[in-house]
């Protein structure tokens, strides 16, 4: 055996070992394609623990900069990473968590004249954005690009989670859940405010699901919401079905 897989065996030894994954599982991670959009208090934690368990390519998309407001709860950055674009410094900070990983980074903002070409490589897309639009654009194409979609959203002390694999027409969609679109206030961190701690733990829980759709696990939140919230610990996971006339239909 070589020294490249000697550094692979021994990288992912920890989760090669687990009964569910196994090496088997272990190249099913190390050739899977995943797309996160957003890099903020979701995307940081999502994109750092699906780079150590050796996400063969992963792509990241967002626009801003970093902020001092920003610290609290993105946990890939810190104060000498301000005024600097976030997938940039993401990207530096991975290639030195795992080099094995493949890094794209795109400094835009993900619409619907770009979408397609952005995610169609992809095999699961996730929404760690901060607004419905995005949210609902990325349930759209999902759908008809047949994508696996996990969304995740945060604000004060919650979290939502929920997970969709568009290849089972089965499944419902996040407008199957949200008949009307919410309004982004609910979101909205500056008015709503947010504890760091409420973004690493739904962004972690999000990275779980990814990892789980990629190994094939039957434990998967479809047609599903779990709803977190983290000051009183109570967890909740709401059934929900398909409705007939959707875009999902």
């Amino acid at each position: 055996m070589n020294r490249v897989d000697k550094n692979y065996l021994e990288r992912y030894s920890r989760q090669i070992v687990l009964k569910n994954i196994g090496l088997s599982g272990q190249k099913k991670i190390s050739i899977s394609k995943v797309f996160i959009i957003g890099a903020g208090g979701l995307g940081c934690p999502i994109a750092d623990l699906l780079c150590r368990a050796g996400v063969g390519e992963i792509g990241i998309i967002d626009n801003d900069k970093i902020s001092l407001s920003n610290i609290n709860r993105q946990t890939l950055f810190n104060t000498t990473d301000i005024n600097k674009f976030k997938v940039e410094v993401l990207k530096k900070k991975l290639k030195k968590i795992n080099p094995l990983v493949k890094i794209n980074i795109f400094k835009k903002k993900i619409n619907e004249k770009n979408i397609n070409q952005l995610i169609s490589k992809y095999h699961i897309i996730v929404d760690a954005s901060d607004n419905f639009n995005t949210k609902f654009l990325l349930n759209e194409r999902s759908i008809k690009l047949r994508k696996k979609l996990i969304v995740g959203a945060i604000s004060k002390f919650d979290g939502h989670i929920f997970v969709f694999n568009f290849n089972n027409k089965k499944n419902g969609c996040l407008k199957c859940f949200y008949q009307e679109k919410p309004s982004d206030e609910i979101l909205n961190c500056d008015q709503e405010g947010i504890l760091g701690t409420t973004a690493s733990v739904i962004g972690s829980l999000q990275a779980n699901e990814i990892l789980k759709l990629i190994i094939g696990s039957k434990n998967i939140l479809e047609n599903s919401i779990l709803i977190l919230n983290i000051i009183n610990l109570k967890m909740r996971i709401i059934k929900f079905k398909k409705i007939k006339k959707c875009i999902c239909a």
